[in-house]
């Protein structure tokens, strides 16, 4: 029996009618509706007729989780007083419920794009509705391209829905242009009738260290089970605790410790009686109830029984080192969006409270939306369907971003390298095979060439380690965790269990292809066929990029160029060869760190990894000098090396010289005082003069190498070789000879200028300005400051023992006003030297007054 009550008090049935009248329009619609109103259990009934008297449908729904797929199901079909599998079915990976009957399939984005790359028609499907589009979750995004697709080119009648509980409705619309050309698809609004939440604030104490990578300040969870305690303590009802990961969840559980009330854990890896308990609500009587969750809590879930919310205000994005192929977790401030959509938790079946765990000033500058997991994620599962659909760049689909060209650019690297596409990046047969496992493009090479080597069922089982990591507890060994998986009745165990079946289904012969990416045959490890042979060679054929060798000084350097470490007391640390399975690094990381690898021998590495394998000449400037060598590498690994000598290739060897002049600087000349004078007269001529007269900078210089240091740079072959050319002598074939202009050289720059008592004396060009330093007495009777290419010299006037007395650039002027204190202050400590009143009119000399008055 249909349960009216029940859905009589959703908010959102008000808006049906409008939703109804504008898909039978327009065929399209945005239904922006607040959390808690009931958009992803109401109105999926109404569009298939279920409830209220429209037509009957075939509706499909996309939720973001499977958490989710099952836990709205599950509620659509209690509402219509049925079981799960007849009106109201579901499909999760590994998992179907769905009969004659089901007018309603809940499926995860995931299952969705699998289904629209097999059946792009969706035939017999009426009516799609995207849940949760909002969180910009990589699989929503496309699946959304591709629905937009359908409708355009192969089935206008298909209704499509995208559903956002935030304010970011009109983007939405604007993709869902109508087929016939009538503009963007309606928005329609449901009000929220929640029965609504206070907030408050509740900043931790001073001194939390902000979280980086997946590490978050110990304070902090402290401080957060405090605010779960005094909740309790202050409110009735559950409390559900929003938290950044599995980690987080399991100390502040530890915290809580001797709490009166039942402590759950809910993630996406918890035991399904964990989420069934959580999803069903405290029994009459029962004790309250504290779930801490983190973000799979934050949409499409009733967790029945909630009054209070406590949000640590932080969450967990994906990062991607795109060069190394490493991913990672980060931690980041939960954004504005994510927490008004935690808060709507509190209010689903009474008046709530909100306890945010940071200070109300910091609210305003957090970021509005959840980073888009298109701008931040592994690209190369988007990739490869967007290659399958016919659009290897992406750039005819509607996308509210579109995919950064670094990113595709790495990802179609790795599809290439796995012949999952072709040099023109468009999908392959292989390609579309690998599509259609329904795994990471990585994963599904390692299924199809690891099951032609070590059997169907044996890769399908380490494969599925490799789609969900193991929990730590089974430690870092591949080979080890998978006997524990084996052997284990955890939840974990059972999950393993059930896709290893699911992938020996889907490989079935496709693992006998010929052809295969990796190569022709295993290496050594593999023939023996032991566990942790298979283990290794499925791991490197998975991430060949991560397949490592030990170093001298500890540690171990992946064929990706990035440094590795395993944890203190690893068993595996003595392994010479590691194929690693998983690991992150942070930005304040010098290296990787390991959480899951296999051991692997030379042989299967180099074959795993053939495609990163080279062999050639490499001549670099490295610790001061040129290095010629041949070395045969494995990406970053270099497996034998063997010194050059005079043997290398001689435009190799004259790049590493410049590149050592560029790094060094032009110092590895051999310059001399002339050349270097030259050199700072070339460059105050290039500043105040322009062309032709050459640019002298250490930049400008090794870019007009050929002009200037040849052919002396062609016959150098080592640093030493650097040292013995002439700098001067190579400069001077800058010069501007072919206009004639070089012979001006000493008329615009002169090395010397003749001052009043006959010295000829040097001028520094070193400081930018021409300076002249000469004794004060020597230019007695000039009037004017002497000038080089125009510009006045700055004069240092220095006393009779060769102190600095003046600076002046205007001579005349300091004949007026400066000379008369300057006179003061050195006549009586040097009474010998001529120290006339009117210095304009009085001989020059170098000499005391004495030897003056005897040479006239």
């Amino acid at each position: 029996m249909i349960r009216n009550d029940a859905l009589d008090l959703l908010p959102v049935r008000h808006a049906v009618p409008e939703l109804l009248t504008a898909l039978a329009e327009r065929g399209t619609a945005v239904l922006h509706a607040p959390p808690g109103t009931g958009k992803t259990t109401l109105v999926p009934l109404a569009l298939a007729g279920l409830i209220g008297d429209g037509p009957g449908r075939r509706v499909l729904v996309a939720e973001p989780r499977r958490m989710a797929v099952r836990a709205a199901a599950r509620r659509m079909a209690w509402l219509l007083g049925e079981e799960v599998g007849g009106a109201v079915g579901f499909s999760v990976r590994g998992e179907r419920r769905v009969g004659p009957a089901t007018r309603v399939e809940v499926v995860t984005t995931g299952l969705l794009l699998q289904r629209l790359q097999r059946d792009p028609e969706l035939a017999g499907v009426d009516v799609v509705l995207l849940d949760e589009c909002h969180e910009r979750h990589l699989d929503a995004d496309t699946a959304l391209a591709f629905l937009v697709d359908v409708r355009a080119a192969l089935r206008p009648e298909l209704k499509l829905i995208a559903a956002s509980a935030t304010s970011d409705a009109a983007a939405w619309a604007e993709l869902l242009t109508v087929v016939d050309g009538g503009g963007p698809a309606p928005i329609v609004r449901s009000q929220g009738e929640g029965h609504g939440y206070e907030v408050r604030f509740a900043a931790p104490p001073a001194g939390i260290r902000p979280a980086h990578g997946t590490w978050v300040d110990p304070a902090l969870l402290r401080h957060v089970a405090a605010t779960v305690r005094l909740a309790l303590e202050r409110h009735e009802g559950d409390v559900l605790c929003f938290l950044p990961g599995t980690g987080e969840i399991a100390r502040t559980a530890g915290l809580l410790a001797g709490l009166d009330a039942e402590v759950l854990q809910l993630h996406g890896r918890a035991p399904a009686a964990v989420q069934d308990a959580v999803l069903r609500g405290t029994e009459p009587g029962g004790r309250r109830r504290v779930v801490l969750s983190t973000s799979v809590a934050e949409s499409s879930l009733t967790v029945p029984g909630v009054r209070i919310v406590v949000d640590s205000g932080l969450a967990r994005e994906p990062r991607m080192d795109h060069a190394r192929g490493l991913g990672s977790l980060a931690t980041v401030p939960v954004s504005v969006a994510a927490a008004t959509q935690r808060s709507g938790r509190s209010m689903r079946e009474a008046f709530g409270t909100v306890y945010r765990c940071w200070a109300e000033a910091e609210d305003g500058s957090r970021a509005r939306f959840p980073s888009p997991e298109i701008r931040i994620a592994d690209l190369t599962d988007f990739a490869l369907r967007v290659a399958c659909w016919g659009d290897p760049t992406a750039e005819g689909l509607a996308l509210l971003d579109a995919p950064p060209a670094g990113a595709m650019a790495a990802a179609r690297s790795v599809l290439a390298a796995v012949g999952a596409v072709d040099e023109d990046g468009r999908a392959t047969e292989r390609g579309g095979r690998l599509a259609r496992l329904g795994l990471h493009p990585r994963l599904g090479r390692a299924l199809l060439d690891g099951a032609a080597e070590v059997g169907v069922r044996r890769a399908a089982e380490v494969v599925a380690l490799l789609s969900e990591e193991p929990p730590r507890e089974y430690g870092d060994d591949l080979a080890a965790a998978w006997r524990s998986a084996r052997r284990g009745v955890d939840g974990y165990g059972a999950r393993w269990k059930a896709e290893a079946r699911r992938l020996e289904r889907s490989a079935g012969e496709a693992a006998a292809e010929p052809g295969r990416g990796a190569g022709s045959g295993t290496g050594s490890g593999a023939g023996s066929r032991g566990e942790d042979a298979v283990a290794g060679l499925v791991t490197a054929l998975a991430f060949p990029e991560r397949v490592a060798r030990a170093r001298e000084q500890g540690g171990y350097l992946m064929v990706s160029g990035s440094g590795a470490r395993l944890a203190e007391g690893s068993g595996l640390r003595s392994t010479p060869w590691l194929a690693v399975a998983v690991a992150d690094r942070t930005a304040r990381d010098a290296t990787a760190r390991v959480r899951l690898t296999a051991v692997v021998d030379e042989g299967t590495a180099r074959w795993a990894a053939d495609h990163l394998r080279a062999t050639g000449e490499e001549v670099h400037w490295e610790d001061g000098d040129v290095v010629a060598r041949s070395v045969d590498r494995l990406g970053a690994v270099e497996l034998t090396v063997r010194p050059l000598g005079s043997g290398a290739e001689p435009a190799l060897v004259r790049e590493a010289l410049l590149d050592g002049l560029r790094r060094e600087g032009l110092g590895l000349l051999r310059w001399s005082r002339d050349a270097s004078e030259l050199r700072e007269r070339l460059a105050f001529l290039y500043g105040e003069v322009g062309e032709p007269w050459p640019d002298v900078a250490d930049g400008a210089l090794v870019d007009r190498a050929g002009e200037w240091l040849e052919p002396e740079l062609s016959r150098a072959s080592r640093r030493a070789d650097l040292g013995r050319i002439d700098a001067g002598a190579a400069l001077r074939r800058l010069l501007p000879w072919a206009t004639g202009e070089a012979g001006r050289l000493d008329e615009l720059a002169p090395e010397r200028i003749e001052v009043p008592s006959g010295s000829r004396i040097r001028v520094d060009y070193g400081g930018g300005r021409p300076v002249l330093s000469v004794k004060l007495q020597e230019m007695f009777g000039l009037a004017e400051t002497p000038r080089v290419a125009g510009v006045p010299v700055l004069v240092h006037l220095l006393s009779p023992a060769g102190r600095p007395a003046a600076v002046t650039a205007d001579l005349a002027s300091f004949w007026r006003e400066g000379y008369r204190a300057v006179r003061a202050e050195l006549r009586g400590r040097y009474p010998r030297h001529p120290w006339p009143e009117d210095p304009t009119a009085a001989e020059p000399t170098r000499h005391t007054s004495a030897r003056l008055r005897r040479e006239r």
